[in-house]
């Protein structure tokens, strides 16, 4: 079955919702990409395995929660603009990573933003459905010489649970015989009204680098809203994260564990107009809350041992 994204305007929901009260769980083509289409009856997700992303989600009756670009180009390689790509072994610009980060990965400077494991294939390990859950499991090998620079060999897992939240852990495994350290990112693209009227709350307080200020750090005053284009990392952020939606009356709640860093990235209409897979107003329709393990919040794992980050995620209605 070929998989074709529809052109539908928001805020209306371009997946099917659900009809049964059976959770299912079913192979399908997207572009070119290989992936599976989940339906819960608590939603639908559609999942590719290039990347092991969540692609899209639409709660049973409501309005999208995952944002997926109109634009988004499913061919082998490319990158997916929306849902929640996995970014590692390194998070945004890799020369703009911590000196033990570079050290361990050895990429050649100027590597492509955010790592390679969104741009390949993970194998599908294993599948559970339940009546009213449905969950994927998915691994992905890195062995010595995976990658230009690569000397280790770690293994990662990404586990997707769907039900009334959805849930995501990845987990990074050291099978090498040195410490391996990486930065990553869970960068979950969620789908609002309006992003210029909707507000982040729980970074009161928090310290922050301004990245489009020379990275110059600040403090959060009050909640956080985008009046243009926004790229920001937190520091220190232990606390749920809340996105209140007043136009769609809605709060998205994120959960992070394992994690003490986070990235808020909104593109603006400047930038959101020369990004070729996302349409110029596309900006208005998302925001981007990343749970991440970043500059000092690197990850490091011993040789044999697992460390994870999760995410959980659920949403509610607002008066």
């Amino acid at each position: 079955m070929q998989y074709c994204l529809s052109r539908v305007p928001f805020p209306f929901s371009p997946w099917p919702r659900p009809m049964t009260s059976h959770s299912r769980i079913e192979p399908t083509s997207i572009g070119a990409l290989a992936g599976w289409r989940i339906n819960t009856p608590y939603g639908s997700a559609l999942v590719s395995q290039q990347g092991a992303q969540l692609l899209s989600y639409t709660p049973a009756g409501g309005r999208p929660l995952i944002w997926l670009s109109e634009q988004a180009v499913f061919k082998p390689g490319v990158p997916v603009r929306g849902g929640i790509p996995v970014c590692w072994p390194w998070f945004g610009v890799y020369d703009r990573n911590p000196q033990s980060v570079r050290d361990s990965v050895a990429a050649t400077p100027g590597a492509a933003s955010h790592g390679w494991v969104r741009q390949v294939d993970w194998q599908l390990a294993e599948q559970y459905i339940e009546a009213d859950t449905a969950s994927l499991e998915f691994t992905f090998e890195a062995p010595r010489n995976h990658a230009p620079g690569w000397i280790h060999h770690a293994q990662l897992t990404l586990r997707m649970r769907f039900g009334k939240n959805i849930e995501i852990t990845l987990s990074v495994r050291n099978q090498g015989v040195q410490d391996l350290t990486t930065t990553l990112a869970l960068h979950t693209y969620l789908a609002v009204s309006d992003s210029q009227h909707v507000n982040i709350q729980g970074l009161e307080g928090h310290r922050y680098l301004d990245t489009l200020e020379n990275w110059e750090p600040r403090q959060q005053q009050g909640a956080v809203r985008f009046n243009g284009e926004t790229d920001r990392i937190y520091l220190d952020t232990t606390t749920p994260i809340t996105l209140h939606d007043p136009g769609w009356k809605r709060d998205i709640r994120l959960q992070a564990n394992g994690s003490r860093s986070a990235v808020v990235w909104n593109p603006g209409a400047a930038k959101a107009a020369r990004l070729a897979d996302m349409a110029d107003d596309s900006w208005s329709h998302m925001a981007c809350i990343e749970t991440a393990r970043v500059l000092d919040d690197a990850m490091t794992v011993a040789p044999g041992a697992t460390e994870s980050v999760s995410l959980s995620i659920n949403w509610s209605a607002t008066s």
